[in-house]
């Protein structure tokens, strides 16, 4: 029988050159596969955000488009010049910083609002029997086969004082007269929630639906009671399901125009209106883009930290 030692050449060095060409194809695959979505970030994302940004360092004027370029050109010599007026009357005026705050406010409350709804939602389906699991996860994932716009003129059919909602009260007895649910704060959070409640849901689903069921079982073995097991067991192995579906409903509930404009009155102050005031009666683009930056950077940073604060921790795990 012929035998190979460790020592011999073949096991040595014949192969080394073809494993580390492998490696290296492997490093420049891994290369290619990133580079798709650091593309896609830089096309629809950062260049983006660095014309806002430029357009935010601007001086308002009676051109098109509606603001005085950052770069003059005299001969060979470029002159820059840097309006920073803009963020400073962002903090001058108390309008804007209204405006941020109700709209964390509002997005802050619809979004605990949402949690408390769909976690139920979340927990049942992910308990569900395979057939009717797909069942209810088509049932949420329903309404984005419908116009959004539609979806909010459908709730001010239900809302206004001569909708479904009023005449069914009335011809209940339950009520005297209608009440006044559209142009206030309620159709804002109602709308709000309905439209994001899916975005909830999917992400509760997800990590609930990877639950270990003896987990819960060897709690049940140790005392624990159905409200103690589920504080002290569901709830922290859900948190990456809530941290995520909460980032998904407040992230866009702050900048949310469509949904105020629409469902509520006309002092309701949001940022997004306050943007598209800006934008389309003002045609201050300058401005609009100091807000809009700094809606981000506030949006962002945060979020950003809570990000590598979690990384930290798991990794320290």
């Amino acid at each position: 029988m012929n035998t190979i030692s460790p020592s011999a050449p073949l096991a040595t060095g014949r192969w080394r050159p073809s494993l580390q060409w492998l490696q290296g194809r492997l490093q420049v695959g891994r290369g290619l596969v990133a580079s798709v979505p650091t593309l896609w970030l830089g096309l629809f994302f950062l260049i983006p955000f660095a014309v806002v940004l430029k357009i935010s360092l601007a001086e308002t004027a009676i051109a098109v488009p509606p603001y005085s370029a950052l770069f003059d050109w005299d001969g060979a010599v470029a002159n820059l010049s840097l309006n920073l007026g803009n963020y400073r009357f962002l903090f001058e005026d108390s309008l804007y910083l209204d405006a941020y705050l109700n709209s964390i406010k509002v997005a802050a409350i619809s979004t605990l609002i949402t949690l408390i709804v769909a976690y139920p939602m979340a927990f049942m389906i992910a308990r569900s029997s395979p057939g009717r699991r797909v069942v209810l996860l088509s049932l949420v994932i329903l309404p984005f086969w419908t116009s959004f716009l539609l979806r909010v003129y459908a709730w001010m059919g239900f809302l206004k004082k001569n909708g479904i909602i009023n005449d069914l009260l009335l011809s209940l007895g339950i009520i005297d007269q209608p009440l006044t649910m559209l142009q206030t704060d309620f159709a804002v959070y109602l709308g709000i929630i309905y439209t994001y409640l899916p975005f909830m849901i999917l992400p509760l689903y997800s990590t609930l639906e990877k639950l270990d069921d003896s987990l819960l079982e060897a709690a049940e073995d140790l005392g624990c009671r159905p409200l103690q097991r589920f504080w002290l067991v569901i709830v922290p192995l859900s948190l990456p399901g809530i941290v995520a579906g909460c980032l998904l409903v407040f992230i866009p509930a702050v900048g949310e125009f469509v949904i105020p404009a629409l469902l509520g009155s006309s002092d309701t102050l949001m940022i997004g209106r306050v943007l598209w005031d800006e934008f389309f009666l003002n045609r201050d683009w300058p401005m609009a883009s100091a807000v809009a930056i700094l809606m981000l950077f506030f949006l962002v940073v945060p979020i950003m930290l809570l990000r590598n604060a979690q990384g930290r921790k798991e990794e320290a795990a």
